[in-house]
């Protein structure tokens, strides 16, 4: 058996490679961005003060969704622009994860490249953040039930 790289692959065939999960795409847009994680980027000027149709065409450059259009490997799995519709789109984001993400409302015209990757993970899931919230809230209520106990008898 011959191994060659992909790129002559794609020369005599079609070779698609298989499409990237939410997950994978939300965590290497993560990665991109840690990669300099005090790289300042634009924010998004107060989206959720622009009607639907007009959010969607929203961009700025050097903000978090140029860094992730700027990847070859988000782009080829189908990122469509920097657009803020476009990128909703592809990474499953809601309007409330968007928001608290990449507006500028919450983080000032710019935030550090770190700051954009630590919402991205909070607004989408991260299974850390949760599970320290839960240890939190798990240990307020050990501290308060018996308190509880003797106030209920």
């Amino acid at each position: 058996m011959e191994h060659k790289p992909l790129d002559q692959l794609r020369s005599v065939a079609d070779v698609q490679p298989r499409p990237l999960s939410r997950q994978e795409r939300l965590q290497r847009w993560i990665d991109l961005l840690e990669r300099d994680p005090t790289r300042r980027l634009n924010s998004l000027g107060e989206i959720e003060y622009k009607p639907p149709a007009e959010r969607a065409l929203v961009r700025e450059d050097d903000s978090p969704l140029t860094l992730a259009y700027d990847d070859p490997v988000l782009r080829a799995d189908g990122l469509a622009s920097d657009r803020l519709g476009d990128a909703m789109r592809y990474f499953a984001l809601s309007d409330g994860q968007a928001h608290y993400a990449l507006c500028s409302c919450l983080s000032g015209h710019t935030m550090e490249a770190s700051t954009c990757a630590q919402r991205l993970r909070n607004a989408t899931g991260n299974v850390t953040w949760q599970s320290a919230v839960g240890a939190w809230a798990l240990a307020a209520l050990a501290v308060s039930l018996p308190g509880l106990v003797y106030l209920l008898s």
